[in-house]
């Protein structure tokens, strides 16, 4: 999820980040690892933040991925997976998890198994993508055991996934719970999931399995399927990675992945679902990614010299999920603005990584005391959800 990442009540996948969420959120690491293990057969222990290594038969690869936190953490490859060794420090679970320990086959950061190319989501080949984790668990901790699928709109190799993050939660312990806000449930994969949404700057869409479990297998296109009917991904859309590893906030020495698949195999049926997709519920979102804040106060420069780019992310009959990109000009600045003109029939309903108000069809947003320090050239962004009586379009910004 960055891993992005899922985050206390989570971004969010979420980039994968990530990915997203989920994160974010959901997280996932800034670099490439310095440390590369060619075979994971020696049994070295990776304690290097970033550290990787490739497993024995040479198809999937493994990182310590230690993004959280500047605690020591250290995994030990073993020849179908790892196991983490040590676990030092705690991370609020108020906020995001120390790391995100994995296996994976696909891309991250510009580091690739061999031979993976993204896999379009439109074609036959994504159909018969299929994984398989087994899982150990230590009896102490606050962690989440989740598989992490991110998707980008490009056949993305490096940098974060700005697509979605979809989680897929086996097991957790303690208070940690996904990025955003749970909206419903559904039965996939022989199982009933509590099925949560948030977005943090991608959408992250997590799945958490009623009764935990330490192993799973399945089709990715069944939980991709019930994420495209509920307009939180994209047809057009390409898978980049499929991750399994854990989120420790507390704790986390003693969490294992046995064994570890992924690739095409079978051509998967579509998978049947028992809840009727919906909509995104309003309300305040509580992606914990974010910290609690404050409003902030409007900047004292009324010079036009950022800039503000929405996009929409998702859209139904009745309303919108929409992201905009602020992106600033030259010079640093510690506090921005962006004022929208909403097309007629557009209310939002919730808003997250910026105080709002809106005033007819005037939206106002601000920064939060986390985001409001950009360089020249930098951009951060903030999301909401509309409901419409007409149009979803997004609408004209201003920013200052």
């Amino acid at each position: 999820m960055p891993r992005a990442r899922a985050l206390a009540a989570t971004v969010g996948t979420r980039i994968g980040a990530v990915a997203a969420v989920t994160a974010l959120v959901a997280g996932a690491a800034t670099t490439v690892a310095a440390l590369d293990t060619p075979r994971a057969a020696a049994a070295t222990a990776l304690c290097d933040q970033y550290g990787k290594a490739t497993t024995a038969d040479g198809r999937y690869r493994i990182q310590n991925n230690r993004w959280g936190t500047s605690a020591q953490q250290c995994i030990e490859p073993t020849a179908t997976g790892f196991a983490v060794t040590r676990a030092d420090g705690t991370a609020p679970t108020t906020g995001a998890p120390k790391s995100y320990p994995s296996i994976y086959w696909g891309c991250h950061y510009g580091d690739c198994t061999p031979g993976f190319s993204p896999v379009p989501a439109a074609g036959s080949t994504f159909r018969a993508v299929r994984t398989s984790v087994a899982m150990t668990y230590p009896a102490t901790g606050e962690w989440d055991a989740a598989y992490d699928l991110w998707f980008d709109p490009t056949p993305r190799t490096d940098g974060q996934n700005t697509g979605a993050e979809v989680m897929v939660w086996l097991n957790h312990a303690g208070r940690p719970q996904p990025v955003g806000r749970r909206v419903g449930s559904v039965t996939l994969a022989g199982a009933t999931w509590d099925v949560w949404f948030g977005n943090t700057g991608w959408n992250v869409v997590s799945y958490v399995r009623q009764t935990p479990t330490s192993s799973l297998e399945f089709a990715v296109s069944t939980f991709f399927d019930d994420a495209l009917a509920r307009g939180w991904v994209d047809r057009s859309w390409y898978l980049t990675s499929v991750q399994a590893g854990f989120e420790p906030w507390t704790g986390g020495t003693g969490l294992a992945v046995t064994s570890f698949s992924a690739g095409t195999g079978a051509a998967a049926p579509a998978p049947t679902s028992t809840a009727s997709p919906t909509a995104p519920a309003t309300g305040t979102p509580t992606a914990t990614a974010v910290p609690t804040v404050t409003r902030s106060a409007r900047p004292t420069s009324g010079r036009p010299v950022c800039s503000a780019v929405p996009r929409t992310d998702a859209a139904w009959d009745g309303g919108a999920v929409q992201t905009v990109t602020v992106t600033n000009g030259t010079g640093a600045r510690t506090g921005w603005t962006a004022v929208a003109t909403l097309p007629a029939g557009q209310t939002v309903t919730n808003l997250w990584n910026g105080s709002w108000t809106q005033s007819g069809r005037t939206l106002t947003v601000r920064n939060l005391p986390y985001n409001g320090s950009l360089a020249a050239g930098a951009t951060t962004t903030f999301g909401y959800q509309l409901a419409a009586t007409g149009s979803t379009a997004v609408p004209a910004l201003t920013c200052t």
